[in-house]
């Protein structure tokens, strides 16, 4: 039959490195001591005192000695971190993040920290997201308070009283005591800080798959929006809309239109992802589909006998059709977007002639009023890699706009619009996994704000294939795979921890994939949901 303790262990650690002001850490430790021997309840705890801790150690520590409550005396700088010891007995600091996720992994287990160390209250904040109950320092602490507060305090846990009681305690012994310092310590819970869900419930949730609805309440606007619509009010406008795939293009797009339309002018959408392969076989059926498919949704239906001559060439058929069809002096200007633009890129000889008619056409529009009212918005993730003749191509003339990742701000106006009561810590936590990365954000905020999982279970299972990534992330691990010198590239960014030079043509690649960014000439992972999950998958 296994016997269940309920004897309580202590975990007192103290670091007092030798470059750093001296403690009196040991009377510190001594003075604890003496209150449980002093306490009616001594044999139901027990105190374990490790000494110069190194960093190396307090994993050790927390897996042998399984305590309920871990005390920290020594030095703190605030966001420089705690101040440990190396192996010579010099200073090594531990950051507040590297803190917090040791504590992550014992939190089932641990149920209070105290840190006795000069404005520790940064480290404080981040361990309380895990550990119900931590206590800091929110500036510096004097030796003497420092000790009058831990008495005080333990004298409360050995009375079996609540930590909130033997947070009084410590106050209240150190304004005893005559020391003006008693508002030092702060009393941190994870109660207080932990997301609530209670308002999501009252949100009408909108699922994070493909565009953002025109009229949703979810988008976030940015002076993109002000560009765009500027620029499409111009005869002979051209915008070009870039980004990886999944940060917001096309939900730029169809309000570019949106606006479009708002000023009485006729619009088109095209998307090349959704064209038959046939027509990319041969120029002439690409541009009789791409004339139709323009025309069209305008109730225009011409039979292809009508406009189209074997003599000349599909560009010449083409502009023929734009000119007899589709710019009409009596009709309002005509806004074509092409969403994938892309997919061209797969067929150089449709790539090359296609793209050199639209820049014509653009080019036409300076002189030609009529070729004015045709405006173009094209959307795409990457620019071919090898570049053609300048003057017959459409990206380098145009309003450029290429799409960024949220800010900070953005994703706190984003997980307010979710009903979620989350503190800058909870977004730089959530953020620091997958930066801001727009479907990144929106799916996590969504399957959080409904209840299906937890912020902690979020950050735990992200960059697994168990999360809420999985298709995503296998997406990307399959183009990986398919071609292996891309893979061995991103198995050397995912293994590096500073920014790595590679092959241009590999750069671009993992760049247009959205899976890299660029740091002057070399690359590093975008987030580190995929440093984290590649660095497994590839073999690391």
């Amino acid at each position: 039959m296994q016997i269940v303790s309920n004897v309580k262990k202590i975990l007192l650690l103290a670091a007092n490195p030798q470059n750093t002001a001296r403690l009196r850490l040991d009377k510190e430790v001594e003075e604890i001591r003496t209150t449980l021997q002093l306490s009616a309840n001594r044999d139901r705890f027990v105190i374990e005192v490790r000494g110069a801790v190194r960093p190396d150690d307090l994993q050790q520590y927390m897996y042998n000695l399984k305590p309920q409550i871990v005390h920290f005396s020594g030095h703190g700088g605030g966001e420089y971190g705690l101040a440990f010891e190396d192996e010579s007995g010099a200073e090594q600091p531990v950051s507040t993040d590297a803190l917090a996720k040791l504590f992550q992994m014992f939190a089932s287990e641990i149920t209070c920290v105290v840190l006795n160390a000069c404005y520790a209250s940064v480290q404080a904040e981040a361990i309380a997201q895990y550990i119900p109950y931590v206590v800091g320092m929110n500036q510096a602490i004097g030796d003497e308070a420092a000790r009058q507060f831990a008495q005080g305090f333990y004298r409360a846990i050995w009375d079996d009283r609540s930590i909130d009681d033997a947070f009084a305690s410590g106050v209240n012994a150190i304004a005893l005591d005559g020391i003006p310092e008693e508002l030092t310590p702060v009393l941190l819970r994870r109660s207080d800080l932990v997301p609530t869900q209670s308002a999501a419930s009252s949100v009408s949730l909108e699922s994070p798959d493909g565009q953002v609805r025109v009229d949703s309440s979810f988008y976030i606007h940015s002076s993109y929006e002000e560009r765009c619509y500027a620029e499409v009010n111009k005869p002979g406008s051209l915008i070009r809309i870039k980004s990886p795939h999944n940060m917001g293009k096309s939900s730029l797009m169809v309000r570019v239109l949106a606006y479009a339309n708002q000023l009485g002018y006729r619009t088109v959408t095209l998307n090349l992802e959704q064209a038959n392969q046939k027509f990319f076989n041969d120029l002439d059926k690409y541009m009789q589909w791409f004339c139709a498919s323009v025309g069209k949704p305008l109730g225009i239906r011409i039979k292809i006998e009508e406009y189209w001559d074997d003599i000349f060439g599909a560009n010449d058929n083409s502009t023929d059709y734009f000119e007899k069809y589709l710019l009409d002096d009596t009709e309002p200007p005509l806004v074509v977007a092409i969403d994938n633009f892309d997919r061209v890129f797969k067929y150089p000889d449709i790539e090359t002639d296609f793209c050199g008619l639209l820049r014509g056409w653009h080019e036409r529009s300076r002189s030609n009023q009529l070729w004015g009212k045709l405006r173009f918005v094209i959307v795409y993730s990457q620019e071919p890699y090898l570049q053609k003749d300048i003057n017959q191509s459409p990206f380098n003339v145009g309003l450029p706009i290429e799409l960024g990742e949220f800010t900070a701000a953005q994703v706190q106006e984003l997980v307010k619009l979710h009903g979620l009561d989350w503190s800058e810590q909870f977004v730089k936590q959530f953020m620091d996994l997958i930066g801001g990365h727009p479907y990144l954000v929106r799916t996590a905020l969504y399957h959080i704000a409904a209840g299906d999982l937890t912020l902690e279970e979020f950050l735990r299972t992200a960059p697994t294939e168990a999360g809420i990534y999985s298709d995503y992330l296998l997406g990307h691990l399959k183009s990986l795979e398919d071609y292996p010198t891309l893979g061995a590239a991103m198995k050397t960014v995912v293994t590096s921890d500073v920014p790595v030079r590679l092959r241009s043509e590999e750069a671009f690649k993992l760049d247009s994939m959205g899976l890299v960014v660029r740091v002057e000439n070399n690359v590093q992972p975008r987030c580190q949901l995929y440093r984290q999950y590649f660095r497994d998958r590839l073999g690391v």
